[in-house]
């Protein structure tokens, strides 16, 4: 089991105001440090985090989630934490499940907490979006996983690939995925809870960002041919 004190959690928000402050004080609870990067958000954010005793970043404009997700996992390296645990400021992450998270971390681990996509309230959409995703993660990797595109994660921070590879959106999450599977990085799913509260903001765009997905994809079944698999062939 991973030392707790070697984690931080990293949160990327753009106006979540009326759910952030309570997802802080969920992992605060779970005696985690907690980094938030503020995208550029117009909202009640900046204020709802004022009172709380953490790291906060803010971006001047908005940049996109990829974006806001490079500079927290940046700032914990620069802090010295091992890991990073990442959830989404929306409420749907329960920090209760996090100690399930830790308890599979370790060196070489990208943990990835696995909701279940048959539950009751899950949007329709998501589920297909997420089915699609973890069709074409196995035909790049060669693995399977029962949830590609959580944001409730655990990175080891010394070997996952280069944050420079990251996107500006949604599909950085992916991008990681995939290139860390590439590295022949052990990518553990642990089964978590969902849930979407009323004021609940998200900001996946369903056609914009499924065709960014649809393209990313693309790419990615390309390097897999001629980067992916020889690399894991050769185990490097």
């Amino acid at each position: 089991m991973t030392d707790p004190r070697h984690i931080c959690a990293v949160i990327p928000t753009f106006n979540n105001g009326g759910t952030v402050a309570g997802v802080v004080r969920g992992v605060l609870h779970q005696g985690i440090p907690v980094i938030v990067v503020d995208d550029g958000s117009t909202d009640c954010t900046a204020d709802a985090l004022k009172e709380l005793d953490i790291k906060v970043i803010t971006h001047p404009g908005n940049r996109g989630k990829g974006r806001a997700l490079k500079t927290g996992l940046e700032e914990a390296r620069r802090q010295g934490y091992r890991f990073a645990l990442t959830l989404d400021a929306d409420g749907q992450h329960d920090p209760v499940d996090i100690p399930a998270l830790v308890a599979a971390a370790g060196e070489r681990t990208l943990v990835v907490g696995s909701r279940n996509l048959t539950a009751d309230g899950m949007p329709s959409g998501n589920t297909f979006a997420n089915r699609f995703s973890n069709f074409w993660f196995t035909v790049q990797t060669g693995r399977k996983l029962p949830d590609t595109q959580t944001g409730f994660r655990i990175y080891p921070l010394d070997d996952i690939p280069s944050l420079k590879l990251l996107t500006a959106r949604y599909e950085a999450e992916l991008t990681l995925l995939v290139f860390s599977a590439w590295k022949n990085l052990r990518i553990v799913p642990v089964p978590v809870r969902v849930y979407y509260p009323e004021d609940r903001v998200s900001h996946f765009r369903p056609f914009a960002d499924f065709f960014r997905i649809s393209v990313l994809n693309t790419v990615l079944c390309v390097l897999a041919l001629v980067y992916g698999y020889p690399r894991m062939l050769l185990g490097r």
